[in-house]
């Protein structure tokens, strides 16, 4: 079973052992795959994120949701779905008869049901 992970960024490794104290801020250029280091004379360096573009990174939870988020958006609309037409199935069933008696027992059913 995958466990998640915080990711571990190789480039802010890479960039410790070049300069150690020397390093000011750090930030993630994701689109570049790049760790950018600002040192404290002013200069920029950087390091590459990943040892090997094909290294499968540990999933975490921010990366589960960004590359699903329209699968699970879907799979909830649907289940707000389901839930509504129940409900109106419900309601519906209720109100099909005349008798108060079958109103009652459709709305007290629940109440029954758990022993």
């Amino acid at each position: 079973m995958p466990t998640l992970q915080r990711r571990q960024l190789v480039g802010h490794d890479i960039l410790l052992a070049r300069h150690g104290n020397h390093i000011s801020t750090m930030r993630v250029d994701r689109a570049a795959g790049r760790v950018v280091a600002y040192l404290d004379d002013g200069s920029v360096d950087s390091a590459p994120n990943l040892i090997s573009p094909a290294l499968r990174m540990p999933d975490t939870v921010r990366s589960i949701l960004r590359e699903d988020w329209k699968f699970l958006g879907a799979v909830t609309a649907a289940s707000f779905g389901f839930a509504g037409v129940v409900f109106a199935a419900a309601a519906a069933v209720a109100g099909w008869g005349s008798d108060p008696g079958m109103t009652e027992l459709l709305s007290s059913f629940a109440a029954y049901g758990s022993n």
